[in-house]
């Protein structure tokens, strides 16, 4: 009886390269939908696997590579709408080519410092680091830089990493001038948290262009009419209950989130008053809700900036930046049913 054929052993990166006469890094991109590789090439690789039965290993990636393949997601605020839908956004993009997220809440300075140095949860475990809207000091910035670590910011920019955003003080001026052509000069604000319980930037971008709108149409900025909401339902409700009991409660409201507009809808309901004809409230992100109440507010493509950020990552890990450096993502002010002339 003849002896047994040896047995081949698992098939390798390197049989597909072999037989697709082409380098292993050519195989590997080619498997992982990369820039620069031919479309040719790119097909003839794919038959190649798939006619040898070859499945990459995501375990001996990890190995071969030195790369954990999970990405770090440094975010300010958990359990928002718009933090989630950036999460899923990048995750979509991010599954696809076999990386994990490792979701971090930065809710203070101290948090976001132990992040920078390294002291933290991120210490040897992501290959990369997406940072959602949370301010970097000077010093913070240079220790990022020092670790080498790939890093895209989303809403904040800064010279030394890839970011994508929206312009946020252009949307907030775009919403406040809409009230303000509509004939409203009582227009109230609904930020941010009081004080400093949370260090991040968009609020006070969103601040800025409301008092530019404000400014810019003559009307003096009372800052009784700036009252936090919290970016949560309840918050945007407490919000609106205090301008209301203010002697001159004001005719409309911009609410950075439309978290805090839909809270601040119910409030006005609850006190008797109508929406729009008693009080006009404009909202902010285009929240799946946002529709169902007829909420007027700003669209931005929050899911669409999480992935275009998340595909830069990966660009910028593997060597490759082939996205504009600095994205920024038009807005646009949908008309719905909460905002009229003023009563």
């Amino acid at each position: 009886m003849p002896p047994a054929a040896p047995d081949p052993g698992p098939l390798t990166i390197e049989d597909v390269a072999l037989q697709a006469g082409v380098s292993v890094a050519t195989v590997s991109r080619a498997l992982r939908g990369l820039p620069n590789v031919a479309p040719t090439t790119r097909d003839r690789v794919r038959a190649v696997a798939m006619q040898l039965g070859y499945r990459p290993d995501p375990n001996a990636s990890r190995l071969s590579s030195r790369r954990t393949r999970t990405v770090g997601m440094g975010v300010p605020l958990l359990g928002s709408w718009y933090f989630s839908q950036a999460m899923a956004g990048a995750e979509a993009v991010l599954a696809a080519e076999g990386y994990d997220i490792l979701l971090l809440a930065i809710g203070s300075a101290a948090a976001r410092h132990r992040m920078a140095t390294g002291d933290g949860p991120l210490h040897r475990r992501v290959d990369g680091l997406l940072l959602v809207d949370l301010r970097l000091d000077p010093d913070e910035v240079v220790t990022f830089v020092s670790t080498g670590s790939g890093i895209v910011t989303v809403g904040d920019s800064y010279p030394e990493f890839p970011s994508v955003a929206i312009d946020d003080r252009r949307a907030a001026e775009m919403a406040v001038t809409h009230l303000v052509n509509l004939g409203h000069r009582r227009i109230a604000l609904i930020g941010d948290l009081p004080g400093e319980a949370l260090v991040f930037t968009v609020p006070g971008l969103r601040r800025a262009g409301y008092r530019q709108a404000l400014a810019t149409a003559g009307i003096p900025l009372r800052l009784d009419y700036d009252v936090p909401g919290n970016f949560s339902v309840d918050g945007g409700h407490e919000a609106m209950v205090r301008l209301l009991a203010t002697p001159e409660p004001p005719t409309a409201v911009f609410a950075m989130s439309d978290e805090m507009a839909i809270g601040a809808l119910r409030a006005v309901r609850d006190h008797g008053r109508a929406v729009p004809d008693d009080l006009s409230i404009v909202g902010f992100d285009d929240h799946e809700l946002a529709d169902a109440v007829g909420l007027t507010t700003v669209r931005q493509p929050v899911a669409q900036i999480g992935g275009f950020a998340a595909r830069a990552l990966l660009e910028l890990l593997d060597g490759q930046e082939t996205t504009p450096r600095h994205r920024v993502v038009p807005t646009s002010l949908v008309l719905r049913g909460t905002t009229h002339r003023p009563p």
